[in-house]
């Protein structure tokens, strides 16, 4: 097997990914990458109020994907804890985007709150969120798509997600967040 890797390069530099990472995700991973980025964004000397919104919405996107993501088994031997997550900038505007396997059975719950995330207007997310911390209703892995919200609310956009199917019983999961300065 030859790997372009001068293509994938090359397709990094054009996106300007300025850290990628595919793998387990674990928690001194999650602190390496925020250490990083942290020195990355005041090294380029970001605007405290921008700095601080990448920051936040960088440790949501890493939380949700080390908290919800499913492992895949391919078969009863093997299982693959494996993610994918890239940040760049391209316009002054950053982007984030992180993919995971995702179990078929949970594609229309996640679905069904992003969607219903995206339809709401700023006012209504602080709301939505509100209520959903208040009633404490959670997820088997907890949260109760709080995390999703809050992206929202920080990025003021809409959540761009996409399922890719994999085969009969998984699916991968793509998010991608823009965040305007």
């Amino acid at each position: 097997m030859v790997l372009d890797i001068y293509g994938f390069y090359d397709k990094m530099e054009q996106n300007n990914i300025m850290l990628s990472f595919k793998g387990d995700i674990t928690s001194d991973l999650l602190t390496s990458i925020l250490q990083i980025m942290e020195a990355k964004l005041d090294n380029w000397q970001e605007e405290p109020k921008v700095k601080k919104k990448v920051y936040n919405v960088l440790v949501e996107c890493l939380q949700n994907l080390y908290h919800h993501m499913d492992e895949m088994s391919p078969n009863q031997d093997d299982k693959i804890r494996s993610a994918i997550f890239m940040i760049g900038k391209i316009d002054g505007q950053y982007n984030i985007i992180t993919g995971n396997y995702i179990k078929n059975e949970n594609i229309p719950n996640l679905q069904k709150l992003l969607e219903d995330i995206n339809l709401l207007s700023k006012e209504e997310l602080k709301e939505y969120y509100k209520a959903v911390l208040n009633n404490g209703e959670m997820s088997l892995k907890g949260g109760g798509g709080l995390g999703m919200i809050d992206i929202a609310r920080k990025t003021g956009g809409k959540l761009q997600f996409h399922f890719t199917p994999v085969d009969d019983n998984y699916s991968f999961f793509s998010l991608n967040i823009n965040i305007s300065q």
